[in-house]
Formats: structure tokens, sequence, C-alpha cells
């Protein structure tokens, strides 16, 4: 697996670039919501998978290059669906400056890139697969975000929506974050839900359950004490984390078992 930074112009949208060709344990993944969207090329086959519903097992799919917009809840993969794939993580809120709708109108957990690029989309997979290495094939991927970026003259984040991702991923309250705008809640609502996709309580919450995760991953504590982790990450008691953990996971605490510690979103569906 390839990570790699993004250029520096297209660095304030992208968090970064990665690639992947090697087997995957076989089975379904649950899928964690991030808070951002990504860009997924499928280079093995013209089709990315993924599925819905309350367990996880209704298949639905696009054409083999795709918009995954920000969830507030999981998707399942197949990890056979993903032995050759390459893509993109936005920063939250970055994919904005790469569409010319707004992000909440991506309504679909995956939609395909020619519905948003139109035919620009549609050969996106193809000029992919002509490069012959992964470093290659990411370059063709910047190369393309770099051409809209520069055809839209430039676009700069909404300095607001910046704040109040930076604020919301910190812990603020989205009160205070509203407070410190200077701005109503239902505007900042508004403009929040376009360029990111979410809410700004969604955002929030999301961002709060990824840093739960990342605790207790790092910690290697095979039974965390979720009592002190609610605690510590602001929950009101451990009753609280309990019922945002499932709301945003499908699972409760005790039935997180993930794939790695380095891929905490990734939880084999058993």
């Amino acid at each position: 697996m390839l990570f790699r930074r993004s250029r520096p112009e297209l660095a304030p949208f992208v968090e970064h670039l990665w690639y992947v060709d090697e087997p995957l344990p076989p089975g379904r993944d649950r899928t964690l919501p991030t808070g951002a969207a990504q860009l997924v090329v499928n280079l093995a086959a013209d089709r990315l998978n993924w599925y819905d519903g309350a367990d996880l097992a209704e298949r639905r799919g696009v054409g083999g290059a795709g918009l995954c917009a920000p969830l507030a809840r999981p998707i399942g993969v197949d990890t056979a669906d993903q032995a050759c794939t390459a893509g993109v993580v936005f920063r939250p809120g970055g994919l904005a400056a790469f569409v010319d709708l707004p992000v909440c109108a991506l309504t679909d957990h995956v939609t395909a890139l020619a519905d948003v690029w139109g035919p620009d989309g549609g050969s996106v997979r193809e000029w992919v697969l002509s490069a012959r290495t992964p470093g290659e094939r990411l370059d063709v991927l910047e190369r393309l975000l770099l051409a809209r970026l520069r055809a839209s003259g430039g676009p700069r984040r909404d300095p607001a929506v910046a704040y109040a991702v930076d604020a919301l991923d910190r812990g603020a309250a989205v009160g205070a974050v509203a407070d410190r705008l200077g701005a109503s809640a239902s505007t900042l609502r508004r403009r929040f839900h376009a360029a990111v996709g979410l809410s700004p309580k969604q955002f929030a919450r999301v961002r709060r359950l990824q840093r739960v995760l990342r605790t207790v991953t790092a910690s290697g504590v095979p039974a965390p004490d979720w009592a002190e982790v609610a605690a510590s990450h602001g929950y009101f008691d451990q009753a609280h984390l309990v019922n945002d953990f499932r709301a945003l996971t499908g699972l409760t605490p005790g039935r997180y078992l993930p794939r790695s510690a380095a891929e905490h979103n990734h939880v084999p569906l058993g």
C-alpha cells in the first residue's frame, strides 16, 4: 500500500493519495464514517461496489471511478473489490473545490464520477490505467485535480467553514463555533453542509468518534475502560458514548474489532 501527500497547490483541499495492489483478507468489511470524502478508482474491474441496508447486505454499485460522499453511518465493502484501487482522500470541505454542485447534493454513498465531471469523469479510470507504476498512477490523479482547480480560477476554501472544521475537529461545541464566527446557527449549518456534506453536528459527532477510535486502537488494550474513554472525550457518560457509537458504526463498543490498528475504520463483518 502506498500513501502520498499531495502537491502543495492541492494541500489545502487534499489530505493524501493512496494506492493498493495487494491481496487482502477475503470477506466484507464494515467501513466507518470519517467525515471526509474520497475519490476512488477500481483498477481491477470497471465497477465500484458497496453494501447498504440494515445488515450491510444490499449490494449497490456504479462505474469504476466514483466519489464517496462524507458519511454519518457505515457502509459495507468487499475486500475483493479493493485489491487494486487508487484514490484521493479530501480534507473535510476540500471536495467542494473540484465539483460544480454543493457537496451535500451527493446524497448517494458513492456517485459515479461521470455523473459529476461529465465525459472527463467517465475517462478517469482509463487514464489512470494507462500509467504503469503506482506513483505514475497517482500522478495522473493529481494532474486531473490540478487541471480542475486551475480551470475554476484557483478557488479558496470558505474561511468560516475552514475555521469550523478545525474547531469541531478539536472538540469545540457547535454553538461556540457559531458564536466565534458571529454567525447564526442556521447560517453556519447552511454553509457548512454545502461545503462539507454533513451538518456541523453530524461532523462533530463523527470526528469525536474518530478520536475515540484512535485512542482505543493506539492503547493496544483488548478491553478498554469505556467509562474512562467516555469521560476523556466529552460524553455525558458511558451510555451516551455507547448510543453515539452504535448510531455511527452499527456496533456496540465491545464489538468493535478493527482489521488492524492502522486500519481502524475497517471492521470485518463476521
